[in-house]
């Protein structure tokens, strides 16, 4: 069984959210509120991302994958892929 299906679900639909809201604007760019959640869309994505490897890394190493943790917004904003 995959313990990370809800986080994986999480992640799918933040990224729908993300897309959709793109795509809808293309060629027009978004408005200040449209901004603010494209940019709130790409920080709880960047923070499920985070927990999805810290849970990887931690089964991977023999620990307890809940014992990883969603870090604050400014620690895992931007990490390259």
């Amino acid at each position: 069984m995959d313990d990370n299906k809800d986080l994986v679900e999480r992640i799918e639909a933040l990224a729908a959210e993300e897309r959709r809201l793109e795509q809808s604007h293309v060629g027009e760019g978004l408005s200040a509120d449209e901004m603010a959640r494209l940019r709130s869309l790409e920080s709880a994505l960047d923070q499920c991302w985070d927990l999805l490897r810290q849970r990887r890394a931690r089964r991977n190493v023999g620990e307890d994958p809940d014992g990883a943790e969603v870090r604050p917004p400014e620690v895992v904003v931007r990490y390259r892929q």
